[in-house]
């Protein structure tokens, strides 16, 4: 336990993730639509305010797991309830809590049957995704990774489109398939960990090479599929397409990093050997994750496809962050989770309001709209600087230092950067599907369709898009203060690397190259 520190003070963590449940109980009991959006609205903003808090009095200095609480749950096989924050999960905490409102907020007008039903799945939603994040104890991380299915099956199931029930079942499949290869790794865990589920402990113990192998690939195969990595993609497409606006963005945005999270939190620290071993398999499935994205994408005359499969590209830039094994790598995965969070997020929400005016995703449907609708258009152009990397934009800093690391592994290993240049045209062919989607959109052709009875976003519209817009260059401009967060933890998880692993480490580069 001496990789905690003990919150004896206000609990935080319980609070921001139980008030949502509360939410959504309270709103069994109200019958109003427009209250159950009112209340949703202001649980979620509630939650976000709090979780400020975590700013205030986190240490930056240390690694250790901070705002702890623990308390004894399943006394008979040694199962706690154990919360804790670390510069690894901070911010993708606040990044949960930043946009549940503006999901609400999203859902106001687009969600017009079941609003009662609609709002309880968000609020649920929030308290899984929360506890995610801070769950110490292998169990309630499961029963928590489980229990966000449930509501995410129903948002798409209930309020998604014509193919809805095909995309939520195929979701829920895909994402169980690879939770209970999980399973079988946390049991395991627990056999040969004096039967604890606490999961500091389990870190950088000495298990065999021939153990870990097979708990990296159970590891491996549950958070590929959630991120989705290449070739474990295919649910995600469907997914996106169908599901509401709240539901993409909550999709984009939380869940696909719960995936990044895992490798970070669990393959890493407790299959390092296994993790060095498999990485360059790892990292060239990476690369085929952001050319395959990048390529489909440009293919795409779906909106909400085309940022759908711009996911695959700008996770596969996260996993190849992670997996490079260095400080600007790790680092810069981090913050571009972060980033993709925010920017795809704020896509997926400019979609949801194209579709509200002209019940249509394709991009035909929306040529030519930059004359009628200059704010929207406005909003829509800095997303897209940013979602391929403009300089002065946010994922510019995050796939910047990706690459940074990238060239760092290959000139660590004295080989040619074969890696960082294979990840190059995946920033090209973002540009490219990004700037042709601009074009249509704003401009189209000599045969746009009239498109002058389309009405501006109004001021719930501008309201849910600037935030977005103002984290985009905040971090895009000044990302210190979000790097400070995170580099003393980022910094210990690597330096275990560098200890006890720096030969596994060499060999693995020159079995890359």
């Amino acid at each position: 336990m001496d990789q905690l520190l003990i919150n004896s003070g206000f609990p935080i963590l319980s609070v921001l993730i139980f008030l949502p449940l509360i939410g959504a109980i309270v709103l069994l009991f109200i019958k109003s639509e427009s209250l159950c959006r009112n209340i949703a609205l202001a649980t979620t903003s509630v939650v976000g305010l709090l979780s400020i808090r975590l700013l205030f009095g986190f240490d930056t200095t240390t690694a250790k797991f901070q705002f702890v609480e623990h308390k004894s749950w399943i006394e008979a096989f040694n199962i706690n309830y154990t919360l804790g924050v670390d510069g690894i999960s901070i911010l993708l905490i606040l990044l949960t809590t930043f946009i549940m409102p503006f999901c609400v907020l999203a859902s106001w007008s687009y969600i017009k049957t079941r609003v009662q039903a609609f709002m309880i799945c968000l609020l649920i939603m929030e308290t899984a995704m929360l506890g995610v994040f801070v769950a110490l104890d292998f169990v309630l991380f499961y029963v928590l990774w489980e229990a966000m299915l449930i509501p995410m099956y129903m948002l798409i199931g209930i309020w998604g489109g014509p193919r809805k029930i095909y995309a939520s079942i195929k979701f829920f499949l895909y994402t169980l398939a690879g939770s209970i290869l999980l399973l079988v790794g946390i049991i395991w865990l627990y056999t040969v960990n004096d039967h604890s589920f606490f999961i500091p402990d389990m870190m950088w113990k000495d298990y065999a090479l021939s153990s870990q192998v097979y708990l990296f690939i159970a590891f491996f195969l549950a958070f590929a599929i959630k991120v989705p990595m290449f070739p474990f993609h295919t649910w995600l497409p469907a997914a996106h397409v169908e599901a509401p606006t709240a539901g993409s963005v909550i999709l984009a945005s939380v869940l696909l990093k719960m995936g990044t999270y895992g490798f970070l939190r669990f393959a890493l620290p407790i299959t390092p050997e296994a993790t060095v071993l498999l990485m360059p398999y790892v990292l060239w499935l990476s690369i085929a994750g952001i050319i395959y994205g990048g390529f489909t994408a440009l293919a795409q005359s779906d909106m909400k496809k085309l940022i759908a499969y711009s996911s695959v590209g700008h996770m596969g830039f996260v996993t190849l962050g992670i997996f490079v094994l260095n400080i600007d790598g790790v680092k810069g995965a981090i913050l571009q989770m972060i980033n993709h969070g925010i920017t795809t997020g704020a896509l997926f929400l400019c979609v949801g309001m194209i579709y509200e005016r002209t019940h249509s995703r394709e991009l035909r449907s929306a040529t030519g709209i930059g004359k009628y609708m200059p704010i929207y258009i406005t909003f829509l152009a800095f997303f897209s600087l940013s979602s391929f990397g403009f300089p002065g934009t946010n994922s510019f800093v995050g796939e910047f230092m990706i690459l940074a690391g990238a060239f760092e592994f290959s000139t660590s290993q004295n080989n040619f950067p074969y890696l960082a240049l294979a990840a190059i045209p995946g920033a090209v062919l973002a540009a490219a599907y990004m700037l042709r989607m601009l074009q249509k959109i704003i401009w189209g052709g000599t045969d746009n369709p009239d498109q002058s009875w389309l009405s501006d976003i109004n001021t719930r519209e501008i309201v849910t898009l600037a935030p977005f817009l103002f984290f985009v260059f905040w971090i895009g401009l000044g990302p210190q203060p979000f790097l400070d967060l995170i580099h003393t933890s980022v910094y210990e998880l690597l330096q275990h690397f560098d200890i006890h692993h720096g030969q596994a480490v060499a060999a693995a580069g020159s079995i890359l190259h």
